[in-house]
């Protein structure tokens, strides 16, 4: 059985997500372990509370420094137990010291066609503006492991979204959402937890069905 750890920053529209296709068995083999957010007004911790999934509130603002944060969050990590960390709109730099602990075991969504509007200042409604100002027809999301990088690690998998006239940055966001993220993330929890993905020279291998 894969536990995983939700981090969170926000609404936990992903994290629903996950929720939902346990639920429905679209993931198998895998349980909630723990819900973490940097924000204790997220409402991430209210859905997982209501799931009685165990969660907590970590915050930098709690500490005196970045260092005890990241020792707080990794202990949190450990006492969980946790096999697989998911980013699902954590809004938090990840440590290179869980990065290296958790090497090939953190993943995270994006919402575009990484190599594409990515990388540092690419976040939030920022990617879909970004797409909107450039003009592309197709965008979409990729679910890719965490490195040391913005947005470099190893590609899992992608799914592409149409771009459509009269698109805003927040209807864009939705479709990429409801079309790409929630499919693909919840789809590469699922692989992961039956083993169906591996890291061999930096590039994600998927195994087909």
């Amino acid at each position: 059985m894969l536990r995983i750890a939700v981090l969170v920053s926000g609404g936990g529209t992903n994290l629903q997500a996950i929720m939902d296709a346990v639920a429905d068995g679209k993931i198998t083999n895998t349980e909630i372990a723990t819900v973490i957010s940097n924000n204790k007004n997220a409402y991430a911790l209210e859905r997982a509370a209501k799931a009685g999934i165990p969660n907590c509130c970590i915050s930098p603002k709690d500490y005196a420094d970045r260092a005890q944060f990241h020792e707080a969050l990794l202990a949190a990590l450990d006492e969980a137990q946790v096999d697989l960390i998911v980013l699902a709109g954590f809004l938090v730099v990840i440590p290179e010291m869980m990065i290296r602990k958790y090497r090939n075991r953190i993943i995270n969504i994006h919402p575009s066609l990484i190599p594409s509007f990515c990388g540092t200042g690419y976040y939030g409604l920022k990617v879909h503006e970004g797409v909107l100002n450039r003009g592309v027809k197709v965008t979409g999301a990729t679910c890719h492991f965490v490195d040391e990088g913005t947005d470099t690690g190893p590609i899992i998998l992608q799914k592409a979204v149409e771009v459509k006239n009269g698109d805003t940055p927040k209807i864009l966001q939705q479709r990429v959402m409801e079309e790409a993220e929630w499919i693909i993330m919840p789809k590469a929890i699922d692989l992961i937890a039956n083993g169906k993905v591996k890291v061999v020279d930096g590039k994600a291998i998927v195994e087909e069905n």
